[in-house]
């Protein structure tokens, strides 16, 4: 309808129609809302309809909701957010929505919500929502509920994955190493359908249906796939934007600069503003200057212009001769003032500011500070404070209303200076001498005042006014309103800056006018009010804002006897902005008939820089007939002006600002790089050169000169200086149109460019706000602004929904509004966050402060209630994705110990045949047999101490000597073969808590000839999911007989038990707490030493339980290395802090004591959670030298410690050299180091702390030992990883990832760096396998499922050429090795093993390979309320699990940041971001996060996650 009337093609039809409903412009109306305090945009017709069109395209596109809590869902009510009212911050639009509305069309109804959206509703609590974590105060989620469900899952074959559509690669199926055919925590008697699923997770779950759904709708790829190729340095280079070569161009001729009408000659004007005032206060005393009124609209005072004189006089005389400090004059001319007076009292605001005028001091208005925290007060503290601000003027009642300290005096603001606050009511005022009168000067360059302005950023920066200026602009300002003496003038606007200043303050004196101000509380109450009092008063000029006019449409009904018919011109304050036009043109239809002329409305544009920029005339002041242009919203995003015919959906209608100002040159400059001069048919930046424009930012040299002073640079695109005198920046965006008329499309803070294309804020809010917003945005409040994240803007819109909002109103309009914007604006909103209503920070009149939104939304303390991510739309810059090459074949030539001019990466230890210097040691290596060795010991050394257990207090609570060690295994094995009848070969599954007792009971079966396997117990506290485990080793071990204690034999068959497993299915269980002292008749020996010794069970970090076998050679030439390289004899003693129940823990715990005769202090991990000193304690007390021990452990010192060293001063650790982390993963650099630096004043040497290095077929590689040079540490280049390379940077540079050597490579072991797929050696500093030969490899997989030959490459692969006879041990680590300037004990150089991570864990996307550690190590720092993070891929969606420590309403702020944070760093998108509680990610032993458990208890549901979010 409106664009029709817009290009006077209105039918009377129309019109009939518009007059006879004025109610239908209502739900129009309503549309609309409001930003700043709402500037309001009456989307018209148009808007409406272009977003309606566009939202019809996308019925079809289905969107996975976000999960939450049901918790979350309940936000407190609205009221406690909401702050008391005052008149500065009022806000209250909501009350003027009165009843009789029509709702705007809606877009469908509730009843074809596609049905799916229902499903999910319906389905959405999860499994233990109900039991959120509030019901569980120690915040840990129900385990109860984590049990399978056995039934539902459908089995399909591994093939069906769904396709990897994040990289357009599709033939490329990410394949992991073949796994092993164990299970991932479900034992035999479960239904085995769980494991044959796509990577043993269950299918059919709710979650993997809606990631589903997202895959669904990332198929569809919107923007053109990127181009493919590999791009063969790992320099991943961002797409850049390539210009569209059909993107509109700018024709017109270069424009030439605006001249303005010459300022006329008054005869009589006077020299400055306060000789204006001088002469009506002293000529015409009695003339009204000013009324103001009170919230009912009666006038509560008139000012005259001699009270106004007086006033200021004695203010004047006051401020310079009765304010002291140190009987020194507190002020001094020049002197910076801050004016704080509230909306609602214009008298004492305008006696403060022609007061200091007077006293030529300079008036700095700002708001008044109604909290400690206000948004943006900050940054006015920072202005006050740069302008040396020491003194605040303001009203009695407003300095009672202040925060105060207890002192009773006002508190200083944060960020803000010390202030002296002085009330200026007529009794603090003295009358001046008779002797004093100020001296009136002629206006002078010299700084009037000082007007603060907020930018983008929400920096505040003063703008200083000279008194030239503020002259000149009365002058050119009455000119071009034609104002004449004693006219009268309504004013809506805020007094204290902008239009409302010098209008309503300044102009207004020079003309010796009636100004009538109105308060915002009493526009909040009656919207009507200005237009009453235009019409009691018979104003002849009204200066308000568009949404002025807006409500009092809503509210035009109730009064029928107004007219405007006085009016000769309603000035619009903010004609630039886009919506104003609908505003003016709905206001002129509906009072056109109460006397409103069509020329009476002057639309104007300002700036603070350039005060007033343009403004319309009416005819009888010259002013030609006003403009509109329809534009193609696509070509201005070119910044190329096309009028649109063909009323297409996205199209932009502006009205013109009128005409410069009298005495002013403009000119439009290019917006970005060198100022030259646009074409006729480009959007440009708006340049003023004239007398009337502020001077400077106060303090700010340079930023200045490129605003204020854009001088000779200002060029023609030939070079030539268009003009001598410097132009002014006004940060308008527009162009000049027919009859010179001056057009605003944007402004520059508003300007978003988003690759490559500008758009501009308002018009994104205008679009949003034309989806059904009066359903669902609280007052139509939204900001927009950008964030740049991966070196381009992306969009980010914020709005407050309203409090009955329902989970399915809000997902419905994000999506809608998506759709909307990407139609009409082509350009992809990045995120959308909603926040409960009242919860935005307010700018000083109610409007939203979208800097400080910014702020919170990149700090993470927005605290939304509901976010939409939608980065695979509009982050179009990734690296191209990697394609891999074809493989190199053995023509890599190998030359001698070459591969392509490089050494190969092979290294190795000690030689082990050097035997040992003295004859006990030598008599020790001759044994082929542990048990050997322990008879041998208890009869040559049969009191020697080998073992002393520590319980949580310190003291010891078992020891164990040679020959008890001996008495105690002899013991087990009799009852072994006697009680548990078993043959030689059985296998025996030891379930022990750490002990002497697990140790005797594995050398008993050695005695016995039976098969040990060590097993952790159940938990007691936590049977449901630690008994499962147990049940399977003891299943999948084929174990005959379980050795156990009394207390674990009742929990084994207890009832708890059967609820978790079948009982009855358990072997034989025998206690050996009193077992018969019987001698064993015969110690068994083994035929030969390939016989296996033990089974080494464990559970991988991609929960694959996998059992390895160890035979007697392996385990003795294993205890022989660790022995070398430790220098392990019987007079030393070692402390182990340690789990003893696989790998490496325990070796050292069982094996490695009884072999080299050394004493070993048995510290339980577990003793720590009640004394986390313990292990320190135990180091200090027995002075050892060498220690091991988890991260786990060293993670508890640390934090447990870190605020307790003063109790630890007993402690003293300046024995220890050398303190190994057993494990088998990348060295955690940052937790040694904070160790180590944590301890350093308890003497622990910064050099002793080490990591060892094992895995499954190996579990001794590397062990820092006693000897040889200390750990190196290097830095390479993490985009390097990603393409299997190493490069080498110094410490600092972007992109470094720190990497420690994992010890040194054990006596005995070979390592070599195979190519994990062409299974070729790799050259040195070349990623790949590390592969290991050595005597104590393991020698195979133990598995129920006999697959051996499946993984026979793991223990017995070959180089595929070089060396092709040595048989390796693939440990599926990936590695470098690097020959170090260093030099080891032989004296030859010494090669370092760095281990970068697991093969099995890697994350294959877009081509690249990723270590899960890098992207959760970004993650943890995004928010300081991450506690913990894990990532895995699902479908080659990237899924972020993060632990929020801290409030569930800060949930959703991390989404955004973990998204920024992984693309700005890792160049990914982000599917899925999942927020949990803490302690949900699961953690093994050996504190190693177990993602595959993770991702399997996500797709099951199981987490009760507090948000999920799908980013689109």
């Amino acid at each position: 309808v409106l664009l029709n009337t817009l290009e006077g093609k209105a039918t009377d039809k129309l019109v009939t129609a518009l007059s006879s409903k004025p109610h239908y412009w209502n739900s129009t109306l309503d549309l609309s809302a409001v930003q700043e305090m709402l500037p309001l945009r009456l989307k018209t017709y148009v808007h409406t309809e272009a977003v309606q069109a566009a939202l019809a395209k996308y019925k079809e596109r289905k969107m996975p909701m976000p999960s939450k809590r049901r918790s979350v869902l309940v936000h407190s009510s609205v009221e406690t957010y909401t702050p008391p009212d005052t008149s500065s911050a009022s806000e209250d639009e909501g009350s003027l929505r009165r009843q009789g509305r029509i709702t705007s069309t809606p877009f469908q109804s509730h009843s074809n919500v596609e049905p799916w959206l229902n499903r999910v509703i319906q389905g959405s609590s999860t499994s233990s929502s109900a039991s959120s974590t509030s019901s569980h105060p120690g915040g840990k989620p129900a385990a109860a509920s984590n049990t399978f469900p056995c039934h539902s899952y459908i089995s399909t074959d591994n093939h069906s994955a769904p396709p990897d559509v994040t990289t357009g690669l599709v033939e490329h199926l990410h394949h992991e190493r073949p796994q092993l055919a164990s299970v991932r925590g479900v034992p035999r008697g479960y239904n085995s359908s769980i494991l044959e699923t796509a990577d043993g997770v269950p299918v059919n779950s709710r979650v993997s249906s809606k990631i589903q759904q997202l895959l669904n709708t990332l198929k569809r790829p919107k923007r053109p796939p990127l181009k493919e190729f590999f791009v063969d340095d790992f320099e991943e280079l961002l797409e850049v934007q390539q210009p569209d070569p059909n993107q509109p161009k700018p024709e017109g001729n270069q424009m030439s600069v605006l001249k303005g009408e010459p300022l006329g000659v008054v005869t009589n004007w006077p020299p400055s503003l306060l000789a204006a005032l001088q002469r009506w206060g002293t000529t015409q005393p009695k003339s009204p200057c000013l009324t103001a009124l009170d919230t009912t609209g009666k006038a509560i005072y008139t000012l005259t212009y001699g009270k106004l004189w007086s006033r200021s006089l004695k203010l004047a005389y006051t401020l310079l001769n009765k304010l002291t400090t140190r009987n020194e004059p507190l002020l001094k001319p020049g002197d910076r003032v801050a004016l704080v007076f509230p909306n609602s009292d214009p008298v004492m605001f305008m006696v403060a500011f022609y007061g200091c005028l007077l006293a030529e001091l300079i008036p700095v208005p700002i708001e008044v500070p109604l909290t400690r925290k206000d948004a943006g007060s900050q940054q006015i503290g920072f202005l006050l404070g740069s302008c040396g601000v020491t003194l605040a003027l303001t009203t009695d009642a407003c300095q009672k209303g202040l925060p105060k300290a207890q002192t009773g005096e006002v508190v200083t603001f944060k960020g803000w200076p010390r202030l002296i606050w002085f009330v200026i009511d007529g009794k603090h005022l003295a009358k001046p001498a008779k002797d004093w009168h100020p001296q009136v000067r002629d206006a002078s360059a010299e700084i009037a005042y000082i007007e603060y302005k907020t930018s983008k950023e929400g920096s505040t920066v003063g703008i200083t006014i000279s008194h030239a200026s503020m002259l000149a602009h009365c002058h050119a300002l009455t000119q071009a309103c034609g104002y004449s003496e004693a006219e009268t003038l309504t004013n809506v606007l805020d007094f204290k800056r902008d239009a409302g200043l010098w209008h309503g303050v300044l102009t207004s004196v020079m003309n010796r006018m009636h100004v009538i101000s109105i308060p915002y509380a009493l526009m909040k109450v009656n919207p009507l009010s200005w237009i009453q009092k235009v019409c009691s008063y018979k104003a002849r000029v009204a200066v308000v804002k568009s949404r002025d006019m807006h409500w009092s449409l809503l509210a035009q009904r109730d009064q029928r006897d107004v007219s405007l018919s006085s009016l000769r011109m309603l000035i619009v304050a903010d004609g630039a902005n886009p919506w104003s036009i609908s505003s003016c043109d709905a206001f002129l239809n509906v009072f056109q008939s109460r006397g409103l002329r069509p020329e009476v409305i002057c639309p104007c544009a300002s700036s603070s820089e350039a005060l007033t920029v343009a403004i319309r005339r009416p005819p009888e002041l010259g002013g030609p007939p006003p403009g509109k242009a329809v534009l193609s919203m696509n070509c201005l995003s070119f910044g190329v002006i096309r009028v649109d015919t063909e009323e297409k959906l996205s199209i932009l209608t502006v009205q013109d600002v009128g005409q410069i100002m009298p005495g002013a040159n403009v000119c439009v400059v290019k917006v970005d790089g060198t100022p030259y001069l646009c074409k006729a048919d480009e959007v440009g930046e708006i340049c003023v050169n004239s007398g009337a424009t502020g001077m400077a930012y106060f303090g700010l040299l340079g930023i200045t000169k490129n605003v204020f002073e854009v001088c000779i640079s200002l060029l023609t695109a030939t070079g030539v200086p268009v003009s001598d005198q410097p132009f002014t920046r006004t940060g308008l965006l527009g162009f000049v149109g027919p009859d010179y008329l001056v057009f605003v499309v944007g402004k520059l803070d508003g300007l978003m460019t988003v690759s490559g294309r500008r758009h501009n804020a308002d018009d994104v809010v205008a679009t949003a706000l034309a989806v059904e917003p009066m359903k669902f945005v609280y007052r139509g409040r939204i900001a927009v602004f950008s964030v740049t994240v991966l070196h381009d803007d992306r969009i980010v819109l914020v709005a407050e929904q309203r409090p009955d909002a329902s989970e399915e109103d809000s997902f419905q309009w994000m999506s809608r509004v998506l759709q909307a914007i990407d139609s009409i604006h082509q350009v992809g909103v990045y995120c959308l966050a909603l926040v409960p209503a009242n919860t935005l920070p307010k700018a000083p009149l109610g409007g939203i402060h979208v800097s400080e939104t910014k702020q919170r939304f990149l700090e993470g303390a927005l605290h939304p209630c509901n976010v939409l991510m939608c980065p695979h739309t509009c982050v179009t810059n990734l690296p191209k994705p990697r394609q891999k090459q074809p493989d190199v074949g053995p023509a890599s030539m190998i030359v001698g110990n070459l591969v392509a001019g490089k050494r190969i990466a092979q290294a190795s230890g000690r030689d082990v045949t050097q035997l040992e210097d003295n004859d006990q040691a030598r008599k020790v290596m001759q044994f082929l047999y542990l048990a050997d060795v322990l008879q041998w010991r208890a009869q040559t050394t049969p009191d020697h101490p080998l073992f002393l257990l520590l319980n949580s207090k310190g003291t010891v609570t078992s020891t164990a000597s040679c020959i008890q060690l001996h008495k105690r295994a002899e013991r087990v094995a009799v009852a072994l073969m006697e009680k548990g009848r078993l043959n030689v070969g059985d296998h025996v599954a030891l379930v022990y808590p750490p002990g002497v007792d697990l140790i005797a009971t594995f050398y008993g079966c050695l005695y016995a000839g039976c098969i040990p396997i060590t097993v952790r117990p159940p938990h007691p506290q936590n049977l449901a999911t630690t008994l499962p485990t147990v049940k399977m080793i003891v299943e999948v071990s084929k174990s005959a007989c379980i050795l156990t204690t009394q207390v674990i034999m009742k929990l084994l068959k207890s009832k708890e038990a059967a609820a978790a497993v079948d009982i009855k299915t358990w072997p034989t269980i025998l206690d050996t707490d009193d077992m018969p002292k019987k001698k064993l008749a015969n110690i068994f020996r083994p035929a030969s030493p390939d016989m296996l010794a033990y089974l080494d069970f464990s559970v991988s970090t991609t929960g694959i339980l996998a059992g390895v076998k160890m035979s007697h050679a392996a385990t003795s030439a294993l205890c022989r290395s660790i022995k070398l390289q430790c220098e392990l004899y019987p007079s030393r003693q070692i402390a182990i802090c340690l789990d003893p129940y696989c790998g490496l823990g325990f070796a050292l715990w069982c094996l490695c004591s009884v072999y080299s005769g050394h004493q070993s202090i048995l510290v339980p991990p577990l003793e720590l959670e009640s004394n986390v000193s313990l292990w320190l304690s135990a180091v200090s007390q027995y002075k050892v030298r060498v220690t091991f021990c988890s991260y786990s452990v060293m993670e508890m010192c640390t934090k447990g410690l870190g605020t307790q060293t003063d109790m630890l001063r007993v402690i003293n650790l300046s024995c220890v050299r050398t303190c190994m982390v057993v494990a088998e993963e990348r060295p955690r650099i940052t937790l040694t180091q904070s160790f180590s630096k944590l301890f350093k004043d308890l003497g622990l040497s910064a050099r002793a702390v080490s990591t060892t290095f094992g895995c499954r077929v190996n579990v001794a590689i590397c062990l820092q030992g006693t000897a040889g040079p200390d750990p190196t540490t290097v830095y390479v280049d993490m985009r390097a990883l990603r393409h299997d390379r190493v490069r080498l940077v110094e410490r600092g540079s972007p992109h470094s990832l720190p990497l420690m050597e994992s010890g040194k490579i054990l006596p005995g072991v070979k390592v070599i760096i195979a190519h994990t797929e062409t299974k070729g050696p790799l050259g040195d500093s070349h990623l790949g396998e590390i592969w290991v030969s050595s005597p104590h490899n393991a020698t195979g997989y133990y598995t129920v499922y006999g697959e051996e030959a499946l993984h026979a490459d793991h223990f017995t692969a070959r180089l595929s050429f070089g060396d092709t006879q040595t048989i390796w041990a693939r440990t599926g680590y990936l590695g470098f090795l690097r020959r170090t300037e260093l030099t080891d004990a032989s004296g030859e150089r010494h090669d370092a093993l760095y281990v970068v991570g697991s093969l099995d864990e890697t994350l294959e996307l877009r081509g690249m390979r990723y270590h899960p550690i890098d992207i959760e190590t970004s993650v943890i720092r995004a928010h300081k309320s991450i506690a913990e993070c894990a990532v895995f891929t699902w479908t080659n969606l990237l899924v972020v699990v993060v632990e929020l420590e801290g409030s569930e309403q800060e949930a959703l702020d991390l989404v955004a940041l973990v998204t920024n944070v992984v693309l700005e760093e890792h160049y990914l998108i982000v599917g899925v971001v999942v927020i949990v509680d803490p302690g949900v990610i699961p953690i093994n032993s050996r504190g190693e996060k177990q993602r595959m458990h993770l991702r399997d208890g996500f797709l099951a549901d199981q987490l009760d996650p507090i948000y999920v979010a799908y980013n689109m």
